[in-house]
C-alpha cells in the first residue's frame, strides 16, 4: 500500500470496504465526521453502542454569513474565518468529542484508474510514482499520493474496454495520449490501481483550520469516499451519484465500489436563487427563503416564477448529467439504472419527480441515515435531511471503525 500518513489521510482501502460497513468492531466513545463544503459545514456526531452507530447529534451551519454574503451563496473563506465557523457549529450543535475525520472537496483532489503490468509489491511501489506523473500536472513533491490495488474479483465481470480505465471526462489529455499509445503495445497480465492525490497545500490549510477549532483529525478523505460508504450497499451494478452544490454538481459513476467515471457539471443551487432573485426584482435572502419554503409546485406568481428558473437550472444539470452518463455507457458497452441524489441541492422540495422524469430510470434520495440507529421521532425529518449530510454521515461511520 502506498498510503503516505505524514498527514494521516485515510487510506484508500477503508473508503473501498466502508459501503458495506456490518458491525463496527472499533472503539467505544463518541466521535464527528466534519464536512467542510463551500457554502456550509456539516457535522454528525456518532457513537458505538453494541456494534452499532447511533446519532447523538448533527448540525449545519452556512457559511455565507461569514463571507458578508447572502446563506446558500458558495464561499472562499481564509483559514482564520473557516476555523470561527467550525467552533460555532461544533458548539452550537453541542458536538463533545474531538475524534473526528474530515472531508476533502473533490475539486481539490485528483482520482484515476490505473491498468499496471501485474508486478511484485516491491516493484509496485517504484512504477506508481512514474506512472502517476502522467496525470498530476504539478511536482510529485507537492501531492500527497495514495493508492489501492482493486481485487480482481471487483473488476472481472466487466468487459476488457471497461476494465482499461475510466471515463473520459475524468482523465487529463495526457494521461489519455499515455494510455493509447500503451493499449498499441502487447503487454502480459495486468492488474488495476486505484490513483488518489491531494495537493500538499490543501492539507496545510485543513490542518490550520481544524487546529484553530482545537481538533486533531485522525484521517482527511476525499468527500466522494464518504458518500459512497454512507449512500451504497455491497451491491457491483454500476450506480451513478449525482451530489448537487451550491457552485456546481459533481457527477460519479461507481461499480463494485470504484469510481469508475467522474464529471463536474458548473451549475447548482445557488444558480436557482441568483437568477429567480434578479427576475422578482427581489433581495438574495428573501429568494433564497422562498427557495426553501416553497420548493416547487408553487401556484401563485411568484411561486411559479420560482419553479421556472429553479426547473431551468436543473433540467441543465440533468440533462448535462445524462449526457455524461450515455457517452460512458456507449464507451463501455454497459447499463445503469439507478441514481442516487446527494448534497443540499437535492433536498428541494419537488425535484425527486423531475429527476425521474429526466434520468428515465430509478432515481432515489440518498439516506445515510438509515445506516445508523436514530430516535423513531426523528426518521422523517433525517430522511428529507439525508442527502446534504451523506459525507458527514460517512466520515463518522469511518471513524467509528477505527
Amino acid at each position: 500500500m502506498g498510503f503516505l500518513d505524514s498527514f494521516n489521510m485515510s487510506s484508500v482501502t477503508d473508503a473501498l470496504k466502508g459501503a458495506g460497513l456490518g458491525k463496527l468492531t472499533g472503539g467505544g466513545g463518541s466521535v464527528v465526521g466534519i464536512d467542510i463544503g463551500t457554502s456550509a459545514i456539516k457535522v454528525v456526531q456518532l457513537r458505538n453502542e453494541d456494534g452499532a452507530a447511533v446519532l447523538e447529534t448533527y448540525g449545519e451551519l452556512s457559511l455565507g454569513p461569514y463571507a458578508d454574503i447572502e446563506i446558500g451563496r458558495a464561499t472562499a473563506l481564509d483559514v482564520d474565518k473557516l476555523a470561527e465557523a467550525l467552533r460555532d457549529i461544533l458548539r452550537e450543535a453541542n458536538v463533545t468529542t474531538k475524534a473526528c475525520g474530515v472531508s476533502i472537496p473533490f475539486a481539490s483532489s485528483l482520482i484515476t484508474l490505473l491498468e499496471l503490468p501485474e508486478v511484485d509489491t516491491k516493484t509496485l511501489k517504484t512504477m506508481i510514482p512514474l506512472e502517476a506523473r502522467k496525470y498530476i500536472p504539478v511536482p510529485l513533491s507537492e501531492v500527497q499520493l495514495d493508492w489501492f490495488v482493486v481485487p480482481e474479483g471487483d473488476l472481472k465481470y466487466l468487459s476488457k474496454e471497461q476494465q482499461e480505465g475510466e471515463g473520459q471526462d475524468s482523465k487529463p489529455a495526457a494521461a489519455q495520449t499515455a494510455q493509447a499509445k500503451e493499449e498499441e503495445e502487447p503487454h502480459g497480465p495486468s492488474i488495476h490501481v486505484l490513483l488518489v492525490a491531494i495537493h500538499n497545500e490543501v492539507l496545510r490549510k485543513f490542518n490550520t483550520v481544524l487546529q484553530g477549532a482545537g481538533l486533531s483529525p485522525s484521517f482527511y478523505e476525499i468527500e466522494i469516499f464518504s458518500s459512497i460508504r454512507a449512500s451504497l450497499g455491497r451491491g457491483i451494478a454500476p450506480i451513478i451519484i449525482l451530489d448537487i452544490g451550491a457552485a456546481t454538481s459533481k457527477l460519479y459513476v461507481v461499480e463494485a465500489g470504484v469510481v469508475r467515471a467522474t464529471h463536474v457539471i458548473n451549475r447548482g443551487s445557488q444558480d436557482i436563487t441568483l437568477t429567480f432573485a434578479k427576475a422578482a426584482n427581489i433581495a438574495v435572502t428573501r429568494a433564497e427563503e422562498l427557495k426553501r419554503t416553497h420548493g416547487l409546485g408553487g401556484t401563485d406568481e411568484t411561486g411559479q416564477l420560482l419553479e421556472r428558473f429553479a426547473l431551468s437550472s436543473m433540467e441543465h444539470i440533468f440533462a448535462e448529467a445524462e449526457r455524461s452518463v450515455a457517452a460512458y455507457q456507449r464507451r463501455y458497452q454497459t447499463s445503469i439504472g439507478q441514481v442516487i441524489l446527494t448534497g443540499g441541492g437535492s433536498t428541494l422540495q419537488g425535484l425527486l419527480p423531475v429527476a425521474k422524469k429526466k434520468f428515465e430510470r430509478e432515481v432515489m434520495m440518498a439516506n445515510p441515515f438509515k445506516k445508523v440507529a436514530t430516535p423513531a421521532f426523528l426518521e422523517d425529518i433525517l430522511e428529507q435531511a439525508g442527502p446534504e449530510f451523506a459525507v458527514a454521515v460517512g466520515l463518522a461511520l469511518r471513524k467509528l471503525k477505527e
